[in-house]
């Protein structure tokens, strides 16, 4: 599983014009939010999503050191298959490392409601659609989990 995270000061996802989710951190009281785009191959487990949420939830990379649990930051959780393209031969990349949507839908779900039971304000995008994404990158900070 990989997560490419980014801190934002704004983010929201849209499908066919109409907003799916949005997070607003200044709404909750934070300085930053995250935007967390999901990659699942095939060998991840229910517990890698699990673990990967706990690693974001206490990630210290908002002002002062500190995490979205700290300052109750919220999250937009995205699945993004193409963090698992293998552009190694050709111009045109592989996306046989990525796990079909029968197998990751069900985990990036795992990842978002674990970060719920945790105590996260989570949106998410929408699975296998066609998604506008629009964020406001804060440092810029750009970081990858992977489990």
């Amino acid at each position: 599983m990989r997560i490419l995270v980014q801190r934002v000061s704004s983010a929201r996802v849209t499908v066919d014009g109409e907003v799916v989710g949005s997070i607003d951190p200044a709404a909750h009281g934070a300085p930053q939010g995250l935007v967390a785009l999901v990659g699942v191959t095939h060998t991840d487990t229910e517990a890698t999503a699990k673990a990967l949420a706990d690693k974001l939830f206490r990630l210290r990379i908002l002002d002062g050191e500190r995490s979205a649990a700290d300052l109750s930051a919220p999250i937009l959780v995205i699945s993004q298959f193409t963090l698992y393209a293998d552009t190694a031969k050709g111009r045109r990349p592989s996306w046989n490392a990525a796990a079909p949507g029968p197998v990751a839908e069900p985990l990036v779900d795992t990842f978002a409601s674990t970060l719920r039971k945790l105590g996260a304000t989570v949106a998410t995008g929408r699975f296998g659609a066609h998604m506008h994404v629009e964020l406001v990158n804060d440092g810029p900070v750009t970081i990858l989990l992977e489990g």
